[in-house]
């Protein structure tokens, strides 16, 4: 499970992507984050699992935001070859703050 591997990173930073996953995901508000989790990912894994974590701020401005559906289904895509970079902008520690089963 992808939460191990972050939890073998000391919680600072994301796992490389698989190749069938090119892009990484952070979605930008809890509760599009929550909706994932407890419906998607609990259906398909029987977990899922909330984050919450802070990027530089002026690193993150090369991301631009993405509407994926309405108004509140924000997203960043971070391509797979960007993210040991991205982690790097990772301020402090990646933190679970929901979880479902």
């Amino acid at each position: 499970m992808e939460l191990d591997l972050v939890r073998a990173l000391d919680w600072r930073a994301w796992p490389p992507r698989l190749p069938e996953q090119p892009i990484f995901y952070p979605v930008l508000n809890e509760d599009y984050a929550i909706r994932i989790a407890r419906d998607w990912n609990v259906k398909h894994d029987g977990a899922g699992f909330v984050t919450r974590f802070e990027v530089d701020t002026e690193f993150l401005a090369r991301y631009p935001v993405r509407q994926a559906g309405g108004e509140t289904i924000l997203e960043l895509w971070v391509p797979a070859e960007e993210l040991d970079e991205f982690n790097a902008h990772i301020v402090d520690r990646i933190e679970v703050v929901r979880e479902f089963r």
